[in-house]
């Protein structure tokens, strides 16, 4: 029987399992696929596995998508361009890192019929996932991209890859179209972010990575001032979505019942 992983930390929360064996189920593929909590010690171990095709691939989320690299043999040109990598599977012995959060996050947006060619986009997090969103923005033609972290220097090491982001200090409020909550302030519900909902007026476009709480302190805020807002379950399904086409060389289906299976 094949077998897939989840690897990260914190990990409880994601429902990667949940989907991946519904689509395993529903396309009668023999294989499992279950989470695991790592520490940064145990990913050379881990991807070793893979080379021994004792795992059959590895989805990779918070702390670790940058930290895999240096253990892969191959990176695809997005997980290089971004140097994040959320996908590993191994092809003719060789073990390759692909980055499917760029695909997730740009079909999300269009799934949100909502056009970002032209806007600005504020950036809230400099880590995990937010190299794959600014390489999808600038793809999707943004016109500018603001970013900040609570450590600067994290932001900064983004504008070696990015070189026309702007970076500001964590806490500074600037005008924008959109603003992406890409850190991981939100997944306990009493979290909350330090930002001011009233000094952008309404009809501002507020987007979370986060889905699973369905609504973070940062959506319930945003949608108090009249803003339109959006979480990030289309963009987990659409990224898992090429994962296991690029697994099992086959693409399963998204419609109600997976989007529902995701509430």
């Amino acid at each position: 029987m094949k077998k897939y992983l989840v690897i990260g930390n914190p990990i409880e929360h994601s429902l990667s399992p949940k989907l991946h064996n519904y689509w395993l189920k529903k396309n009668n593929i023999e294989a499992n696929y279950d989470k695991k909590k790592l520490n940064e010690n145990h990913l050379k171990n881990i991807i070793s596995e893979v080379k021994e095709e004792k795992i059959n691939g590895i989805n990779v989320t918070v702390p670790f998508k940058k930290a895999v690299i240096p253990f892969l043999d191959e990176l695809s040109p997005e997980a290089k361009e971004t140097q994040s990598v959320n996908t590993i599977y191994l092809q003719n012995g060789t073990t390759i890192g692909h980055n499917t959060d760029i695909a997730g996050f740009e079909l999300a947006i269009k799934y949100a019929k909502y056009d970002v060619s032209n806007k600005k986009i504020f950036i809230l997090g400099a880590g995990g996932v937010s190299p794959s969103i600014i390489y999808s923005l600038k793809k999707m033609k943004a016109s500018k991209i603001i970013l900040t972290n609570r450590t600067k220097k994290k932001a900064e090491n983004l504008k070696n890859l990015f070189k026309d982001i702007e970076i500001i200090d964590w806490g500074e409020t600037i005008d924008f179209d959109m603003i992406i909550n890409a850190t991981s302030i939100g997944l306990k519900n009493e979290d909350a972010l330090k930002f001011d909902y009233s000094a952008n007026g309404p009809n501002k476009f507020f987007y979370d990575v986060i889905y699973n709480p369905r609504e973070t302190i940062f959506l319930k805020r945003a949608k108090l001032f009249g803003n339109r807002t959006e979480n990030g379950k289309m963009m987990f399904i659409y990224q898992a979505h090429q994962a296991f086409t690029i697994w099992n060389k086959l693409m399963p289906e998204i419609d109600d019942e997976v989007i529902n299976l995701m509430e």
